[in-house]
């Protein structure tokens, strides 16, 4: 499991844009001030100094989009902005920068989250897995090595399929799978290639040294404990770029730049769980000196420039984060300059190229169209018929069927799993969140794609035991979703959820007890009428809770369940829970399971 580092440090230099494996003993290199965007790719004078500019373009968040292709609706990406997806796009954007600058002028890498979050993804891992004896090439290795990339961070959600898939996956990859603080439990050892040393050799022979640092999230150690726990242990950025950066800049680098899974906010979703911030990146940029540049990941927002100024040295690092699943291609245009013997940063700035302005790329279309057309044969495999059409469009506000029956098959597994124990007697109560507002059920026919658009994430299913008290503060909790609404005039929808950033996939909605949420109170103060079985629910009540282990694992800080005793788990996806309901079940009937429990209200006059 662990990196061997001493193997690593003592490899063989590789000249032009190749791999730099430097021992401690290289020169230094300090950081200089960053400046204006410039730089053409050319060597030349500049104030009386050799200059060399370069460009690091960056992706992050692919989730597994190869094709701009939606697997859930089974045609062709598109969304109100028109965007456009997939690494088929982004190998078009980074064909046409280094035809601009020279492929010699360039270096291309990610900054994680790869190989979970569409069927394609899934199939891979799940259906057709690489890891099985002749287990194909994962299609995201196949079309990052045919456009190549240079080095890749590790995301949270490379863990999702656990670390013998993750594994097999780098093995594909002819790049490295940066993660400075990834570390082996037991030793702390680096797991994974901390870092990665390009050499951009300039047309007068003096090699300019990138460093990349790959730096990963420490939620991993909450939202997949399952799978790393004992195995793995995950430091804070700020504390390991602080160890790391130093050290890089002894080896010679010239240029840092670093791909770091993780926002730019500075808040975390797992509340105090752990001592380190998720969303770390501007935090990383303002305390560690030495710094250059950040490709930002894991927040899912485009941010094409952002300067942060480091408290230490007073210089500006340039952060940008290009828009999840292959929409944007990060360029930071960087020029150097010859000083006192050495390289030094004249100048950082970044932009962001828009996906939707070019064509796929036809070699890599062709070369995973076999890929692709399993996937979407799979998806498309009918398993059950609805009786009606069921839209997430409402769910946001309103108890809607389609989450009720997320919830309801929730529960179900976990009466049956509980059948004829200790906890067997205990109400089980169920917890879902909108994770799509385009999601729904056709009438009719229905197939896996239709309950993959449902349930679109791999979470697992637990049983935590709450208490009456500890329910009303979970539901407390999530109903700060809402903006609070003076009483009276008409309530836009659209308005009145999302409060302070807080996404619909933090909102849950809990099947089984009733309650109302006044939105014209403070937040804290809103769960009125809670009753299980037409009773107020008493404080000492006890619930099993049936809820998905992201949340139960402190994702999205919700209180209680990550402390609260689990009675049962199990390591099939809800999705596949969901799937083989209706398989067995044949139809969908919300007769048979939807009702209204739960509704917005101001003043106690309902909204709706």
């Amino acid at each position: 499991m662990t990196f061997d580092r001493r193997k690593f440090l003592g490899g063989s230099v590789v000249t032009g844009a190749g791999v730099v494996l430097a021992g401690a003993g290289a020169p230094a290199a300090a950081a200089a001030p960053v400046g204006s965007a410039g730089g053409s790719g050319a060597l030349g004078p500049g104030r009386g100094r050799d200059r060399y500019a370069f460009t690091v373009m960056g992706t992050t968040d692919l989730h597994g989009n190869v094709f701009n292709w939606d697997y859930a609706t089974d045609a062709e990406f598109d969304d109100k902005d028109h965007n456009d997806v997939g690494l088929a796009k982004i190998s078009t954007l980074v064909h046409d920068v280094r035809r601009a600058k020279g492929r010699e002028n360039t270096l291309l890498i990610d900054a994680g989250d790869t190989i979970q979050g569409t069927q394609l993804a899934y199939y891979y891992a799940k259906v057709d897995p690489i890891t099985g004896p002749r287990g194909p090439v994962h299609p995201m290795a196949r079309a990052m090595n045919a456009i190549g990339y240079d080095a890749a961070a590790l995301g949270n959600h490379e863990f999702n399929y656990g670390i013998p898939v993750l594994r097999k996956f780098e093995e594909s990859c002819r790049f490295p799978l940066l993660g400075a603080n990834a570390v082996d439990a037991k030793t702390l050892r680096p797991a994974f290639r901390p870092y990665v040393i390009k050499r951009m050799r300039t047309p007068r022979g003096r090699d300019v040294r990138v460093a990349v640092l790959g730096l990963t999230n420490p939620g991993i150690a909450i939202w997949d404990k399952a799978n790393v726990q004992g195995k793995l242990a995950f430091p804070g950025l700020v504390e390991q770029a602080a160890k790391w950066v130093p050290k890089l800049r002894s080896m010679g680098a010239d240029v840092v730049i670093v791909a770091a899974h993780s926002g730019t906010s500075g808040t975390s979703s797992y509340g105090d769980q752990l001592p380190y911030v998720e969303n770390a990146a501007a935090l990383v940029a303002e305390q560690v000196p030495g710094i250059d540049a950040i490709l930002v990941g894991h927040a899912h927002v485009e941010i094409p420039e952002r300067r942060v100024v480091n408290g230490t040295t007073g210089r500006e690092v340039v952060l940008s984060e290009p828009l999840k699943w292959g929409q944007r291609l990060t360029c930071f245009d960087v020029e150097v300059e010859w000083r006192r013997g050495r390289w030094a940063v004249a100048s950082v700035g970044s932009k962001v190229l828009n996906a939707n302005a070019v064509a796929e790329d036809p070699r890599i279309t062709e070369m995973l169209r076999a890929a692709h057309a399993k996937v979407v044969t799979y998806v498309n495999r009918v398993i059950g018929k609805s009786t009606v059409a069921m839209s997430a469009a409402e769910a946001p506000v309103k108890d809607v069927p389609v989450l009720d029956f997320i919830a309801f098959v929730q529960a179900e597994a976990v009466r049956k799993a509980l059948a004829g124990s200790a906890h067997a007697a205990l109400p089980v109560v169920s917890q879902a969140s909108c994770f799509s507002r385009t999601a729904n059920v056709p009438a009719g026919d229905v197939s896996i794609r239709s309950m993959a658009a449902l349930y679109p994430f791999d979470n697992t299913l637990e049983a935590r035991v709450l208490t009456g008290k500890q329910l009303r503060e979970y539901l407390e909790f999530s109903a700060r979703y809402y903006v609070r609404t003076a009483p009276g005039g008409p309530v836009d929808p659209a308005r009145i959820t999302n409060a302070d950033g807080t996404p619909d996939y933090n909102y849950d909605a809990v099947s089984g007890v009733a309650y109302e949420i006044d939105i014209a109170k403070p937040a804290g103060q809103r769960i009125g009428k809670l009753t299980f079985d037409g009773k107020p629910v008493a404080d000492a009540a006890r619930f099993v809770l049936a809820v998905n282990n992201y949340r139960a694992s402190g994702g999205g800080g919700f209180p209680h369940v990550a402390s609260a005793e689990q009675v049962w788990s199990t390591s099939e996806e809800i999705r596949n829970l969901i799937i083989a309901w209706v398989e067995a079940s044949g139809v969908i009937d919300p007769a048979a399971f939807a009702s209204v429990e739960w509704r917005l209200t101001r003043d106690g006059v309902p909204v709706f």
